[in-house]
């Protein structure tokens, strides 16, 4: 693979728009045509959705052709005409931060450290869970445990 098609491709996953399936994509415009590129997962979505809207082809045929299937071509459909182009674009899924780390809780987890500075991010979760009652995983304490780390350094 030439250099420049390396570094799209790794634009492309930076930006969360790399097609994990281009090998699915038949349609006939990304068949020796270097302009429409299966690996981009938004090209892929909106000519798919072109395609149906402009062309006047059946959706399942369409979603076929593009490597998806019929709800996930409704989903696209939805993204882009509540968002525009920038709804093809995937979104993570999950938690965007830690939720469950208040600032309360954080703090808590600050004193703690002070009064036992061995004590352990499983251990942290215990106390967590015994005072406030929630569970957090012990990764999410050490993860949380190096940004204050890190917040302290740039303090400084």
């Amino acid at each position: 693979m030439p250099k420049s098609e390396d570094a799209k491709r790794q634009a492309l996953r930076q930006q969360a728009s790399l097609n994990p399936h281009p090998e699915h994509v038949r349609d006939e415009l990304f068949q020796g045509n270097d302009f429409f590129d299966a690996d981009d997962l938004v090209q892929v979505k909106y000519e798919m959705l072109r395609r149906v809207h402009k062309d006047e082809h059946p959706v399942s045929k369409a979603a076929t052709a593009f490597g998806f299937s019929r709800p996930s071509f409704y989903q696209a459909q939805s993204a882009f005409q509540q968002q525009g182009l920038g709804g093809l674009v995937t979104h993570k899924r999950g938690p965007k931060h830690a939720h469950k780390l208040t600032p309360e809780v954080v703090e808590f987890m600050q004193q703690q450290r002070q009064q036992d500075s061995t004590l352990q991010a499983p251990a942290l979760a215990a106390v967590i869970k015994e005072r406030f009652g929630i569970n957090v995983h012990p990764r999410s304490i050490e993860r949380s445990l190096v940004r204050i780390q890190k917040k302290r350094r740039k303090a400084t």
